[in-house]
C-alpha cells in the first residue's frame, strides 16, 4: 500500500477534479503490475495496474492494492470495479472509501456480491493525508484552501502605508511557482491586484497554470491588469453586473446580503475546483482566517528584512505549526488549522 501511495503522488496537479490513486498488484510476495490515475480523463490506477500485467492468468490469484475504493460509476471512464470482476479479481486492499456519493460504498459493495474478500482502511490516515482535497471537497462543499505570504523579520507584510516590498527570495519565488502548479485555483484581492499586477501564472515551474480567481466588489479594477489578458481562464467575483463575458475571463455577480467568500466557495464547489492557494492579500488571508475558511498556510518569514512599521501579517491562532525548514534566506512555516472538520 506504501508502493501505491507513492505512485498516486505521481499524478499531483495531474488528475482534478479526480482524486490521486495508486494501484499495485501482487502475486506470491512478488509485484506484477502497478499503475497510477495520470490525468483527469485518462484511465484509472485499476486500468494502467491491470494492463501492465504480462500473464492475465495470475490475476485471480493475486492481491490487488489500490489507495481509494474502485468506481462503480460511468464517468470519463467505465467502473473500475467491473474491469476488476471481470479481470478475475478476487482479494482487494482499500486504503479509503470514496466520499464521491457516486461512489460511497458502491464499489465495495459490488466487490463483495461478486464474491471477492476486501479489506478497507490499511493507512488511512495516509491516504486521507494524500487526497485531504479531494476529501474536503466532498464532504465539506468547498475547495481545500491554501494561505501564503511573505513577511519581514519583524512581523510586517508590506511597508508603511501598503508599500509594496520584495520579502522573499528567488528560491522561495520558484517554490511558490511549484505548489501553483499543484493547485487548481489561485486568489487575490483587488488590492494586490491592483498594487502587484500579477500573472498568478507557474511561469518559473513547468505544470498546469491554475485558474485565477479576482474579487473586485465594484468593477473598479483596470482593464489593463494581467490578470484580465484572457490569456488563461479567470473568474471575478462582483457585486456588480456585468453583461460582457469571455471564454477566459467571466464575471460572477455575488449578493451582498450574504457572505461574500462563503458564496465564492460555493461557486468553485460548483464549478468542480478542489483546491485554492489564496495569495493575498492582506484584508483577504484575515478574512479568510477569520471565517475559519483555511486548512494550511504557508509564510516566508524574511530572516534578514526589518521593516519596523507596515501592514501586520496575519495571526495564526488555533493553528498547529507543523513544519519550519529554511529556503534560501527564507524561514518557510507550515501552518494547520487545528480546529478544521478534516481530522486529518
Amino acid at each position: 500500500m506504501r508502493r501505491a501511495l507513492e505512485l498516486a503522488r505521481l499524478g499531483s496537479g495531474y488528475t482534478y477534479p479526480n482524486p490521486m490513486v495508486g494501484c499495485v498488484i501482487v502475486h506470491e510476495g512478488r509485484i506484477i503490475g502497478e499503475g497510477w490515475h495520470r490525468v483527469f480523463g485518462g484511465p484509472h490506477a485499476e486500468v494502467n495496474a491491470i494492463a501492465s500485467v504480462q500473464d492475465k492468468g495470475l490475476l485471480p490469484k493475486s492481491r490487488l492494492y489500490v489507495t481509494l475504493e474502485p468506481c462503480s460509476h460511468f464517468g470519463k471512464t467505465p467502473p473500475c470495479v467491473d474491469l476488476l470482476i471481470s479481470s478475475g479479481v478476487r482479494d482487494v486492499v482499500i486504503c479509503n472509501t470514496d466520499p464521491n456519493p457516486k461512489v460511497a460504498g458502491r464499489g465495495i459493495k459490488k466487490l463483495f456480491d461478486a464474491g471477492a474478500q476486501v479489506k478497507v482502511g490499511v493507512l488511512e490516515s495516509e491516504g486521507l493525508e494524500l487526497n485531504k482535497r479531494f476529501f474536503t471537497f466532498h464532504t465539506q462543499k468547498r475547495p481545500y484552501i491554501l494561505l501564503k505570504w511573505a513577511e519581514s523579520a519583524d512581523g510586517f507584510i508590506s511597508g508603511p502605508n501598503n508599500q509594496q516590498v520584495q520579502i522573499s527570495g528567488p528560491l522561495s519565488r520558484r517554490l511558490v511557482h511549484k505548489w501553483r502548479s499543484e493547485e487548481q485555483a489561485i486568489m487575490v484581492g483587488s488590492h494586490t491586484a491592483a498594487s502587484d499586477n500579477p500573472r498568478l501564472d507557474t511561469r518559473f515551474w513547468p505544470g498546469h497554470n491554475p485558474l485565477r480567481v479576482v474579487i473586485d466588489r465594484k468593477l473598479q479594477l483596470p482593464a489593463h491588469l494581467h490578470l484580465f489578458d484572457k490569456s488563461l481562464p479567470t473568474v471575478v467575483y462582483t457585486y456588480q453586473q456585468r453583461q460582457q463575458q469571455h471564454e477566459k475571463l467571466q464575471f460572477v455577480q455575488l449578493r451582498e446580503s450574504e457572505s461574500l467568500l462563503t458564496q465564492i466557495m460555493q461557486d468553485l464547489h460548483r464549478r468542480q475546483v478542489l483546491s485554492l492557494l489564496a495569495e493575498g492579500g492582506t484584508y483577504l488571508l484575515k478574512s479568510l482566517l477569520k471565517e475559519n475558511l483555511w486548512d494550511e498556510a504557508i509564510c516566508f518569514k524574511s530572516q534578514n528584512l526589518v521593516l519596523r512599521d507596515g501592514t501586520p501579517a496575519p495571526g495564526m491562532a488555533h493553528s498547529q505549526l507543523l513544519e519550519v525548514q529554511d529556503v534560501g534566506p527564507d524561514r518557510l512555516l507550515h501552518y494547520r488549522n487545528n480546529i478544521s472538520e478534516l481530522n486529518l
